[in-house]
């Protein structure tokens, strides 16, 4: 590979980690109201919806109830506040099997 392109690469590396990086480092100094720690611990589970909610409209109209089966699975999990890897995955497992079954 050329040499140049391993330092553009590295480069760009650096230059994504940095901005990442440095909040993730000061953060944890910092003092913050309850308010906004409850906001902050609610963004990976509103990530999750934003990404989620589309996939429940886009499947076809025969299918439409696998979606919402994985959409609510994903819902009660989120509600038990486990992790959102755990809620993801286990929306994906009820769709599967749903899937399977029919």
């Amino acid at each position: 590979m050329n040499k140049q392109v391993i330092l553009i690469i590295l480069g760009m590396a650096l230059v994504t980690y940095i901005p990442r990086a440095l909040p993730a480092m000061f953060i944890s100094k910092m003092k913050m109201s309850r308010g906004v720690e409850k906001f902050l611990r609610l963004i990976p589970y509103t990530a999750m919806a934003a990404l989620i909610y589309p996939g429940i409209l886009a499947t076809d109209s025969a299918n439409v109830w696998i979606g919402i089966a994985g959409g609510l699975t994903a819902f009660i999990l989120s509600w038990k506040q486990l992790p959102v890897m755990v809620s993801v995955l286990g929306a994906v497992a009820v769709d599967m099997v749903i899937y399977l079954m029919i």
